[in-house]
């Protein structure tokens, strides 16, 4: 040090350059507005990333929607053509019974045997739609697909088990569509 001249020293008792300060600290200070410029543009393009999987939520949410709607469609319409040709059986024999009244015994005949093909008619529908008969006979007694209208005493049945069907179930792809009302077997 020359004469006259005062230095600022740290706590340490070194001196310190106070000259370098205000460099260090613009320094200092455009790093902070260079990292908060990152910073801006990456909330910018999060926001941006947000908004469009916010869009695409939507759009899918939409799609679903429209895909189940469309599936409840095709499903009912489906089923409803299965069902024209047993209409169609069920008027031709209407329409068959009417002129054959002059002839009871061909009028019998001729019903019975549309009515037959009817019948078959609505087993190939349900075929085609998954629905399946349920026909337990002889099966033990299941509370989830059958219905108990009676119990009746049998020596010669399994106790719980059905003795005879009153009204066959359905079920359709596996779920229970109507269960089959029973008369079940009481032990002796």
């Amino acid at each position: 040090m020359s004469g006259g001249e005062l230095r600022e020293t740290d706590q340490t008792g070194a001196p310190s350059d106070s000259l370098d300060r205000p460099s260090s600290t613009m320094a200092q200070l455009e790093e902070l507005q260079k990292a908060l410029g990152e910073a801006e543009q990456r909330a910018v393009s999060l926001r941006d990333q947000y908004m469009r999987s916010v869009a695409e939520l939507d759009n899918v949410r939409k799609r679903a929607q429209r895909d189940v709607e469309s599936a409840n469609r095709y499903g009912l319409e489906r089923f409803a053509a299965e069902l024209l040709p047993v209409k169609d059986s069920l008027e031709l024999a209407v329409a068959n019974a009417a002129q054959m009244a002059a002839d009871p015994a061909a009028a019998a005949r001729s019903m019975a045997s549309g009515q037959e093909a009817t019948l078959q008619l609505l087993a190939k529908a349900f075929e085609k739609l998954g629905i399946r008969e349920i026909d337990p006979h002889g099966e033990p007694f299941d509370p989830a697909r059958h219905e108990a209208v009676l119990m009746q005493d049998s020596r010669t049945a399994e106790p719980n088990s059905v003795l005879q069907v009153v009204q066959r179930g359905y079920e359709i792809n596996g779920r229970l569509l109507r269960p089959a009302r029973v008369i079940v077997a009481r032990g002796p």
